[in-house]
């Protein structure tokens, strides 16, 4: 996210901004995140959508308020070992952990990216048909896996130009 003081700096702006500037400003932030949405998908895939709600949270006072008072924990990872993130909730931000987080309380593995992206962009998130085709195996709560498919996509309607 860069420097302290820079966070600081537009920490302090962007409250007094509309929304509509912070959803444009998350475009331009989240860099790749609109291409690989689209369809191009590469092993970075999940590092670039958590960066797009690192943003989002950043700019977005509407999209902060989409986790105030919820706490979890997720650890994503591939059957292929492309991809092992953490990623905690705690009622105010959001923490991608470099490593996999032994601490969880939904752990998600993917087939490989493509299942990713199926899974938490799909119009219905229709779950159980990914885990029926051996695509995605879930540990842990379910509702967790709602809430995180609700983020994705609030991110992705943002990316799209207005």
């Amino acid at each position: 996210m860069g420097s302290k003081s820079r966070r600081v700096t537009l920490g302090t702006m962007f409250p007094i901004l509309a929304e509509s500037i912070g959803n444009y400003l998350i475009r331009i932030f989240s860099g790749g995140l609109k291409k690989e949405a689209l369809g191009d998908l590469t092993d970075h895939c999940l590092k670039l959508l958590l960066r797009g709600m690192k943003w989002a949270f950043f700019f977005s006072r509407k999209y902060r308020k989409t986790i105030k008072g919820f706490s979890g924990a997720y650890l994503f990872r591939t059957g292929e070992g492309l991809v092992a993130t953490s990623v905690v909730f705690d009622g105010r931000k959001m923490t991608v952990l470099k490593n996999a987080n032994d601490r969880w309380d939904v752990r998600v593995t993917f087939k490989d990216v493509q299942a990713f992206w199926k899974f938490i962009f799909s119009r219905d998130q229709d779950i159980l048909n990914l885990v029926l085709a051996n695509e995605v195996e879930i540990d842990g709560n379910l509702n967790y896996i709602y809430k995180f498919g609700f983020l994705a996509r609030d991110l992705a309607h943002r990316l799209e130009p207005r």
